[in-house]
């Protein structure tokens, strides 16, 4: 799912660029609702549109889960941006990610950890 492609996308670049500064001021100890926070600050102060805590319906039959899921960050439209603080890896994670490309129809997608001592060790990126 990863694409060595995508590491010259300028959006992913910027995103990835804003996350980087985050954990170089905080590092790697809080929880990831303070990096979400931070996070959008670096986003408006670096010009780059996004939407905050999406909820992402899911339709089942003839009922419609307003509130299944609640993804972090979409960058303009092109990106979803999943934020984690755990120490562990978890395929669910990846998982998650996944489904939100799947429901939004989003291509790209970004699952940054950022319990890690270099940002760069907890960045995956996805294409589906």
């Amino acid at each position: 799912m990863e694409d060595k492609e995508e590491e010259n996308d300028p959006l992913t670049f910027a995103v990835i660029g804003a996350a980087i500064e985050v954990h170089r001021v905080l590092g790697p100890v809080l929880l990831e609702s303070a990096y979400e926070e931070c996070l959008a600050y670096e986003f408006m102060e670096r010009g780059i549109d996004f939407r905050r805590q999406m909820v992402m319906p899911v339709v089942y039959k003839k009922i419609k889960l307003r509130d299944a899921y609640r993804l972090d960050f979409q960058i303009q439209d092109q990106l979803i941006l999943e934020l984690k603080a755990t120490d562990r890896k978890q395929e669910v994670h990846e998982a998650q990610l996944l489904t939100y490309l799947k429901l939004s129809g989003i291509r790209k997608g970004l699952l940054i950890n950022f319990q890690v001592p270099m940002l760069k060790l907890g960045i995956r990126r996805f294409i589906m």
